[in-house]
């Protein structure tokens, strides 16, 4: 597939040309407008038209914009960011990693990454972004300013098809040819419960593109597995109220307004400390594997390594230690001594306790299962520990 001939116009992020129009979409969007005055209540909007008209890249749009507006959330909503890339040490001549990682938020996984990145005076990513979550026009125009580009999941299954093609290419195309690090989740939307297991058929998608063996293909886009940790997850009780729903409901699905609130809620609520830690490129790792190696071996095999990978690289805050005795406990199995007592106080675990109180008291269903909400919740925080600590354990 020549990478030069395919035409990623309308999934890609705009071209410096291409701005000056998508802002003027923007501004003559009431909501948009709206939205942007209630995020920067202290600045006129004629002072943010003009600001914006003046950032002549998505670079210095997210300099000017998305910086400063992820640097006051994480003062509001968290109690600290930090990131290690010391695994892979991007430098301004070598940063065209593909960054796969857990998904906890739909907006500030990617989000803080490029804070983080900005803060180095390094390249922001390109976000991968479900077409699916692009609710409104303004929406789809303000996220390709913000780097991001379009992953098509509606459609009959020729329409999936061909856009996993596109997707393939551009993905090759942007580490390739444009040097370009990416975020993308490791699967398909987030995973509710935190028992991150990366998809088979995301790699299958990253081959399709590409020359020489499944390996080589991979190799070609410098996968890096990325842990995100989150001390608190500010849409814990929502995702524990989905369960209830598709427990309850048959076939019930999220609707457009769900994922409004999940989003706003994502991004504004009380998140504790977060970090994130990148694991080597697998690369090296791919090296090892056979070359005879069964394709359904290679692509399992793979899939365990970067869920690995970001299992070694979760940072355990006390919640995490604490949830997992509580499913110790609810389970009636014994407790090896100490071994998560050594991580919290008692005053932490009673503050934890407070907390899920709080969190199942905000669910708004007629008939709330509170013990199945209560132990959807300590899933949530305790499997993170499961995973580190079952590892650990292997090796």
């Amino acid at each position: 597939m020549n990478l030069n001939r395919i035409d990623f116009t309308d999934m890609r992020p705009f071209e410096p040309e291409e701005l000056p129009a998508a802002y003027d979409e923007l501004l003559a969007d009431a909501t948009f407008c709206r939205v942007a005055t209630s995020v920067f209540p202290d600045i006129p909007l004629e002072h943010i038209a003009h600001t914006m008209r003046g950032c002549h890249t998505c670079m210095e749009f997210q300099a000017a914009f998305c910086k400063p507006f992820l640097k006051g959330l994480v003062a509001r909503c968290a109690n600290g960011l930090s990131g290690d890339f010391s695994a892979v040490n991007p430098t301004p001549e070598r940063q065209n990693f593909t960054y796969i990682s857990n998904h906890r938020d739909i907006v500030l996984d990617s989000g803080l990454l490029d804070l983080l990145l900005i803060e180095q005076n390094l390249s922001t990513v390109e976000i991968a972004i479900g077409d699916n979550l692009l609710i409104y026009p303004w929406i789809k125009t303000l996220v390709r300013i913000n780097r991001s580009f379009i992953v098509t999941r509606s459609g009959g299954i020729h329409d999936i098809l061909h856009a996993s093609q596109r997707l393939s290419a551009y993905i090759h195309h942007t580490s390739a040819v444009k040097q370009t690090p990416i975020w993308i989740a490791q699967r398909e939307g987030r995973s509710k419960d935190s028992s991150d297991e990366t998809q088979e058929s995301l790699l299958k998608m990253f081959v399709i593109s590409g020359t020489g063996t499944n390996r080589e293909r991979l190799k070609d886009i410098n996968l890096t597995p990325l842990a995100i940790s989150y001390e608190y997850d500010p849409c814990d009780y929502l995702k524990a109220q989905e369960f209830q729903l598709k427990r309850d409901i048959p076939g019930w699905h999220k609707s457009q307004a769900d994922d409004l609130i999940n989003m706003r809620t994502g991004i504004f609520g009380w998140k504790g400390h977060i970090h994130y830690q990148a694991a080597p490129c697998i690369n090296e790792f791919l090296d090892t594997l056979p070359d005879d190696m069964p394709k359904p071996d290679f692509f399992a095999t793979v899939a365990r390594h970067i869920d690995n990978a970001i299992y070694r690289g979760y940072r355990l805050y006390p919640a995490n230690y604490i949830a997992l005795d509580l499913l110790k406990e609810s389970r009636q199995t014994k407790q090896p001594a100490d071994k998560g007592q050594a991580h919290y106080s008692p005053a932490e675990r009673e503050a934890f306790d407070t907390y899920l109180e709080g969190q199942i008291a905000k669910v708004q269903l007629k008939k709330p299962d509170v013990p199945f909400l209560r132990h959807k919740l300590l899933e949530m925080y305790a499997n993170p520990a499961l995973h580190q600590l079952s590892l650990k354990g292997q090796e």
